[in-house]
């Protein structure tokens, strides 16, 4: 997205919120994906969701007042997303949601209210696919909505030789391709809930029995293993991994284990089959086409690909809808 808006003439302001602060989960993605470095760090993390958004709301309105841009661009479903959306909002400023109209349905998730939060403020609502402009209309939000593919799709699509060129991790690991699975976990409806978190760490280490199990582990999920502790067997932890390592590891895996929303597709594009250890998904084009299925659900459905993500293009249909919005309203 930053080389799109450039690319079209738009000056970026990077705000970092701080939420990922981990050296392994925030500052190896600059470094290896070239984003350029932020403007603005709020540093707010390691705090509760109430006091983590309002802190970034906070911080976040000192830097519209000083910026004073003229459309503010969200991402995804984070708290960082919707202390943005909120901030903006507040000031009247147009907000621009990517990865707009997702849905699980499960409001236990506090992801799903920021992404429904951050929607209903939104006035460029950019949509990865066709069920995520069913879900805004059946909402009652139709106007600014775009289909514009799937930014991370693009990610992938540049990053995959990069990380064929670059990445060591199979060989550190001593890993053949296509005879290991990969696994993450760190939602918080898993590692929050002791008997859940037992019952996946004992479904990961079932799996383990069929094929050796890679599990990068989340900072959170160390942290509740400790605490409980839990030691999966068979299940080899990992430090978390930079982008170029988790591209190289997931290109080659034969299976992908996770509770991430992001992995979930980006198993697809890497055409790698994914158990979802969630008893939903927002990504439900995953299940229909076969590339995905819930740990608790039933099998692969026949697989086909999935047109909606698009063609590696998302990024520069987002900044040429951004460029249009603009120079209608300014």
């Amino acid at each position: 997205m930053s080389r799109a808006l450039a690319a079209a003439g738009l000056v970026e302001i990077l705000v970092h919120t701080g939420q990922h602060f981990d050296a392994g989960m925030s500052d190896i993605f600059f470094d290896e994906l070239s984003i350029p470095r932020p403007a603005h760090n709020l540093e707010v993390h390691s705090l509760g969701h109430g006091a983590m958004t309002g802190r970034m709301l906070e911080k976040l309105e000192e830097v519209i007042l000083q910026e004073r841009p003229d459309l503010v661009l969200i991402y995804g479903d984070t708290n960082s997303t919707a202390a943005g959306a909120l901030a903006a909002a507040k000031l009247n400023i147009p907000v621009a949601h990517v990865e707009a109209g997702l849905r699980s349905f499960n409001r236990r998730m506090p992801e799903e209210i920021n992404r429904v939060l951050a929607d209903h403020l939104s006035q460029l609502l950019l949509c990865p696919t066709a069920t995520a402009i069913a879900n805004l209309a059946a909402e009652g939000i139709t106007e600014g909505v775009h289909a514009v593919g799937d930014v991370m799709f693009d990610t992938t699509l540049a990053a995959i030789a990069r990380a064929e060129a670059r990445s060591r991790i199979l060989e550190t690991l001593k890993l053949s391709p296509r005879a290991y699975a990969v696994a993450t976990l760190h939602r918080a409806e898993n590692t929050d809930d002791p008997e859940r978190f037992r019952a996946v760490i004992g479904w990961l280490e079932k799996s383990a029995l069929d094929q050796p199990v890679i599990m990068a582990v989340h900072p959170r999920t160390k942290k509740r293993m400790a605490a409980m502790g839990i030691v999966p067997q068979g299940v080899r932890l990992v430090d978390p991994l930079g982008y170029l390592d988790m591209a190289r590891l997931l290109h080659h895996a034969a299976a992908v284990f996770t509770d991430s929303g992001g992995l979930q597709k980006e198993a697809y594009f890497h055409r790698v089959p994914c158990v979802t250890l969630r008893d939903e998904t927002e990504w439900v084009e995953t299940v229909e086409a076969g590339w995905n299925r819930l740990w608790t659900g039933p099998g692969y459905q026949p697989r086909r690909d999935i047109p909606d993500y698009g063609k590696g293009h998302a990024a520069e249909a987002i900044a040429d809808l951004l460029l249009a919005h603009l120079q209608k309203t300014i």
